[in-house]
């Protein structure tokens, strides 16, 4: 009993922090390709889960445009290089993109059943030029998308049936429903903290990482056990990803006073 009370009262104390929390939810692109975007108001983060096949290279355009502005000249797009996701901007339509600087940190980049999802967050407004700013009064967002048609990490003609455009995708803002009936509950507790917090959960923790809010890692541990102490980190919001034994990835914030 006292378990549940603390798991409800944990949970209700950030849903202030959710409250300014909007999702796109999962939207299918093509097949095997599904892409979800997260903002948080409060941290003035995006979060990208990008899906796609896991042996060749996959790409998203994000932003406010209309149809038939994929690959024209400045538009801000990501792509799976079979290494890590590549932030870029198009150079117009048959010419490959060029490598801006990549302000997209990854969180984690997993495969299941041949369809690699990658998880990436970065600030709202990155400073560049040729990056999309996040507007988090914004009530939708453009996706424009491709996946190269065969088993390659090589930029090339993807051929018109890879490709597609989801304009006007809606944001919903996330709340208290967000959090019923988890599957595998993991809290973080005392949250705030300004010394140390803890970690319950369900299932045995295998690594913690935590990033800051501009997706920097600054801590990894392996199978923490107890408490773990983050006195010496500046106040501020944080990110703590979460791997347990059975491979399941989540991500939580912690404020620090």
């Amino acid at each position: 009993m006292k378990s549940k009370l603390l798991i409800s009262y944990l949970l209700l104390s950030v849903i202030g922090l959710h409250a300014q929390t909007k999702s796109t939810g999962t939207v299918n692109l093509l097949a095997g390709m599904s892409a979800k975007l997260d903002l948080n108001n409060t941290t003035s983060t995006a979060t990208l889960s990008l899906s796609g096949p896991s042996d060749r290279w996959f790409a998203l355009q994000i932003g406010l445009f209309v149809n038939g502005q994929g690959m024209e000249d400045g538009q801000d797009v990501v792509y799976y290089n079979g290494t890590t996701l590549v932030d870029a901007v198009h150079n117009g339509i048959g010419t490959a993109p060029t490598q801006d600087f990549n302000d997209w940190t990854v969180l984690s980049n997993t495969v299941n059943a041949g369809v690699r999802t990658v998880v990436a967050s970065r600030a709202f407004n990155t400073g560049s030029g040729n990056d999309y700013s996040f507007v988090y009064a914004n009530s939708n967002i453009d996706f424009a998308f491709s996946k190269m048609s065969t088993a390659s990490y090589t930029l090339a003609y993807h051929g018109v049936s890879n490709r597609g455009y989801l304009l006007n995708v809606p944001f919903t803002t996330l709340g208290v429903e967000d959090f019923e009936q988890p599957k595998d509950v993991i809290v973080l507790y005392p949250n705030p903290t300004s010394n140390i917090f803890s970690i319950a959960s369900d299932v045995e923790i295998q690594i913690v990482k935590i990033y800051d809010i501009y997706g920097k890692l600054i801590r990894n541990y392996s199978k923490p056990n107890g408490q773990i102490a983050i006195s010496d980190l500046l106040v501020g919001i944080y990110f703590v990803e979460i791997t347990t034994i059975e491979n399941v990835v989540s991500v939580k914030k912690v404020i620090k006073e």
